[in-house]
C-alpha cells in the first residue's frame, strides 16, 4: 500500500478508518484515467505482466471481508456514513459503488455463502487499482434514493449485485432491512439516471431480474400517466398528447394480453400485472460454468409472441452493439459462472424493447414541449433493450435472456450510452468461491478468465460513454 495514503480520515461516529485518497496498489492516486488505462491493458491480451506493484490485497485484511480493513473499509451502513462520504467527493468519484440487496447470492457446492460483492471489489482493485464502496442495503436499509443515486452515478460504475431471494416473492426478503418494494424503487431510479455525466450500471443476477421488473414498472407508469392526462400546457391542439396516448394505448393493449409461456407450454402469466410477467422460475437451476451463445429470435407463432415485438428487437440488435455479443463473436468461446433458479422472461424484454422504441419515436418531434411538462421524466427512459445471449444445457436453451444491453440515445447529440444486465456472475470463477474463502486469483489467472475479462470489458466500454 502507498504510504502516502496512511493519512486516513476517521469517521466521527465510528472506529473505522478510511483512506483519504483513492487507490491501494499504485504509487500515485487512482483516478478515472489510470483505471481506464489499466483496464485497457488488462484487456489487450491474455499474457502480459501485471503493470501494478505485486502486492497482496489481503495484507491488512486477511479474511478479505467488508469493514475489516483496507481496501474494503468503505461500507455505508448508516446516514452518518453517507454524509461522511458526501463530504469527500474524491472518494466516490473514483470508485465503483456496489449495491448489495442481500447478504449473499446463494451457497456453493461446499456449503459456503457466496458474497459475490467481494469478488467485484477484488477484481477491480487487482487489475485496475479501482476502489469499491459497498452499500449493504439488506443491513443498512434503504437510504434516501434521491441522495444516493446521484452520488453513486457520479462515480466510475454502479454494480447492483445478486442475492438469494426471489423477485417473484416479496416474502423471501423478510428479515432484511430493505424490502423488495424498496429495491424496485431504487432500481427504477437507476434505470432513468443514465446521462452524459453518469456512470454505467451493471445489474448482476438478482440485479438483472430487478432491472427487468423495473422496465415493466416504468413502462406501466408512463402509460398510466399519459392516459390519465387530459391536456398539457403549451401543447397546441393536444398534438403531442394525442401522439403519446395513441402509442400508450398500443402498449397497454399488448401488455394486457401478452402471455408468458414456458417451453413446455405452461403459461405462467397472462398480463403485465402478473408477478411473474418479468421474472419466472427457470426450468432447470443453473449452477457452475455455462457457455454463452448468441441470442436467436424465437418462433413467435409457436410461442404466441407478436411479430412486431420480435421485429423491433431484430432492428435493435442490428442497430446497436452490446459488448457481450461482440465478445462472443470475437473471443474464443465464453464460459461464465451461473448461479440461479429464476430467470428473466424473454417475452417481457421483447415487449419492453418494443414499448421503449415506440415511446422514444413518439417523443422525438415533441421533445421540447415535453421537456417543460410534468411528463419530462419520459425523456430519461431507455431507447431500447437488446437481449445479448442465452445459455443451454446440452441442446436445450435454458436461459433465453442471459444478458441485456440497456440503450440510451440522447435526443439532441444522438450519442448512445449503455448499461448492462446479466443473469450470470462474471465476477465469480468456476468454483463459485469468494476471495477470502479460496486462494486469491493472481493477475495472470484473471487475465485468462472469461468472466473477469467480460467484467473488465463492460467497465472499460461503459467508462467511455
Amino acid at each position: 500500500m502507498n504510504p502516502s495514503r496512511l493519512d486516513i480520515a476517521q469517521q466521527p461516529d465510528a472506529s473505522r478508518h478510511w483512506r483519504s485518497r483513492p487507490g491501494y496498489l499504485s504509487e500515485g492516486d487512482s483516478d478515472f484515467e489510470s483505471v481506464h488505462v489499466l483496464l485497457g491493458q488488462f484487456l489487450a491480451d491474455r499474457h502480459s505482466p501485471d503493470p501494478l506493484p505485486d502486492e497482496s490485497l489481503l495484507t491488512e485484511n486477511a479474511k478479505f471481508d467488508w469493514g475489516n480493513g483496507t481496501p474494503l473499509e468503505k461500507v455505508i451502513q448508516s446516514q452518518a456514513d453517507l454524509e461522511f462520504l458526501m463530504q469527500h467527493p474524491v472518494l466516490f468519484r473514483n470508485a465503483i459503488a456496489i449495491i448489495e440487496p442481500w447478504q449473499h447470492v446463494g451457497k456453493n457446492l461446499l456449503g459456503e455463502a457466496v458474497r459475490a460483492s467481494l469478488n467485484v471489489a477484488y477484481i477491480a482493485q487487482k487489475i485496475a487499482d479501482c476502489d469499491s464502496i459497498l452499500f449493504p442495503l439488506w443491513e443498512s436499509g434503504l437510504l434516501d434514493p434521491d441522495v444516493v443515486v446521484p452520488l453513486i452515478t457520479s462515480g466510475l460504475a454502479v454494480v447492483v449485485e445478486g442475492g438469494d431471494p426471489s423477485v417473484r416473492d416479496a416474502s423471501t426478503f423478510d428479515g432484511a432491512n430493505c424490502s423488495l418494494s424498496d429495491l424496485h424503487g431504487l432500481v427504477e431510479k437507476l434505470l432513468i439516471s443514465r446521462s452524459p455525466t453518469s456512470a454505467l450500471a451493471l445489474f448482476i443476477c438478482l440485479g438483472h431480474q430487478l432491472a427487468a421488473q423495473g422496465h415493466i414498472n416504468l413502462i406501466k407508469r408512463a402509460v398510466q400517466q399519459v392516459l390519465n392526462i387530459e391536456s398539457l400546457p403549451r401543447d397546441g391542439n393536444s398534438k403531442m398528447l394525442k401522439s403519446l396516448q395513441r402509442v400508450c394505448r398500443q402498449i397497454e393493449t399488448v401488455g394486457s394480453s401478452l402471455k408468458i409461456t414456458k417451453r413446455n407450454g405452461h403459461v405462467i402469466a397472462e398480463v403485465w400485472d402478473h408477478p411473474e410477467f418479468a421474472v419466472g422460475p427457470n426450468e432447470h437451476k443453473e449452477v457452475g460454468d455455462r457457455r454463452l451463445h448468441h441470442y436467436q429470435s424465437p418462433d413467435g407463432e409457436a410461442l404466441g409472441i407478436p411479430q412486431e415485438l420480435i421485429s423491433a428487437h431484430e432492428i435493435t440488435a442490428d442497430e446497436y452493439e452490446g459488448v457481450i455479443d461482440t465478445a462472443i463473436e470475437y473471443e474464443r468461446e465464453v464460459n461464465i459462472a451461473m448461479f440461479h433458479s429464476d430467470k428473466v422472461n424473454e417475452e417481457a424484454i421483447l415487449f419492453a424493447n418494443w414499448a421503449y422504441r415506440l415511446l422514444h419515436d413518439a417523443i422525438i418531434p415533441h421533445r421540447s414541449t415535453l421537456a417543460g411538462s410534468r411528463l419530462a421524466w419520459l425523456l430519461k427512459l431507455p431507447d431500447a433493450i437488446e437481449i445479448l445471449c442465452s445459455t443451454t444445457i446440452g441442446d436445450e436453451i435454458v436461459t433465453e435472456c442471459s444478458a441485456t444491453c440497456i440503450i440510451y440515445k440522447d435526443f439532441e447529440s444522438k450519442l448512445v450510452r449503455r448499461s448492462f444486465t446479466c443473469q450470470f456472475h462474471p465476477e465469480l470463477l468456476s468454483d463459485l468461491r469468494t476471495v477470502g474463502m479460496a486462494e486469491p486469483p493472481t493477475y495472470a489467472r484473471l487475465k485468462t478468465d472469461d468472466g473477469a475479462r467480460l467484467f473488465a470489458r463492460l467497465l472499460y466500454e461503459g467508462m467511455q460513454e
